[in-house]
């Protein structure tokens, strides 16, 4: 995939300061892109938006880690469906946490790049955690725009950042980064040309993590259950095997693999039980119980 990046005008109106400013955002560099960044401007579905709107965290990931069936309560209660929200998006959090736990040691002064951003969860948790400043990007000029207005309502506007532009070919310096993540954005893009602009980001001696969605090699192919989650999000899966050997390529060390996959299927049974079903989640549960799909954390450093 083309990392490159050509440049349209867009006007824009400053929320700040009410005045019109002419900005530049990188055009899609592939039709894909394009496809893509469609995608995610007009998606607007209740399972992100309702569970975000518990804390203002809008997250764009899955979750992981036991129910709490003590604070559900009676499934015949009034208030049944608000704490199972509730709860739903207390798993996507605690994902979130996980993945920031392994970007190793970060100080106040470091940067960190979140590749596929989203509406900006995991960025304002990192600066939360770690006081630092966290750059962000997406093809999605609606995400970017709900990030930064985010940030400006929590007064971090001058440390947390999302803009608009191709993962592959970010606008950062050469060894920028202390440390960058994918949090469920892998799946869209070339794993060694994605490997290759977090090399070139990231310091010598930084930190990689990546949470993703993988299918399993011993399966021996993707599986049906596999080929509806690609249609359903318009991606592309990658076997973890591909994971590995482009990390190997491009200077990316792992550190840690973690198998996920036992964590994250009490999140998706439990949303298998809500108002907020979006019609994938029989895809998840089954493909993680046949074991032709893996929830893997991999966490690696730059050498």
């Amino acid at each position: 995939m083309d990392p490159s990046v050509t440049k349209t005008e867009r006007t824009t109106t400053a929320v700040a300061t009410g005045t019109s400013t002419s900005v530049f955002i990188p055009s899609p560099a592939t039709p894909y892109q394009g496809d893509i960044a469609r995608y995610w401007d007009h998606e607007a579905r209740p399972v992100n938006l309702r569970l975000g709107d518990v804390d203002g965290l809008y997250h764009h990931h899955y979750g992981i880690g036991d129910v709490d069936h003590a604070a559900l309560g009676d499934a015949e209660n009034s208030a049944y469906e608000k704490k199972l929200i509730a709860e739903l998006h207390r798993l996507e959090s605690a994902q979130a946490e996980l993945l920031l736990g392994h970007l190793g040691p970060i100080e106040r002064d470091d940067t960190l790049m979140d590749a596929g951003c989203g509406r900006g969860g995991s960025m304002v948790m990192a600066h939360q955690r770690f006081g630092c400043k966290v750059e962000g990007v997406t093809l999605s000029a609606k995400q970017a725009d709900f990030a930064n207005r985010r940030a400006r309502e929590l007064g971090i506007e001058d440390h947390v950042r999302a803009r608009v532009c191709n993962m592959l070919g970010t606008p950062f310096e050469t060894g920028q980064a202390k440390a960058s993540w994918n949090n469920e954005s892998s799946m869209y893009v070339d794993l060694h040309d994605l490997f290759a602009e977090h090399s070139r980001v990231l310091a010598t001696g930084g930190r990689y993590v990546t949470i993703t969605g993988c299918w399993n090699p011993r399966y021996g192919q993707p599986s049906k259950w596999v080929s509806q989650i690609n249609a359903h999000f318009e991606c592309n899966i990658h076997s973890r095997r591909e994971y590995l050997r482009a990390m190997a390529d491009n200077r990316l060390v792992p550190q840690a693999v973690i198998d996920l996959t036992p964590a994250t299927l009490p999140y998706w049974e439990l949303r298998a039980t809500s108002s907020l079903v979006t019609g994938i989640e029989e895809a998840f549960i089954n493909s993680y119980k046949d074991g032709s799909f893996q929830y893997l954390l991999i966490a690696a450093d730059r050498v």
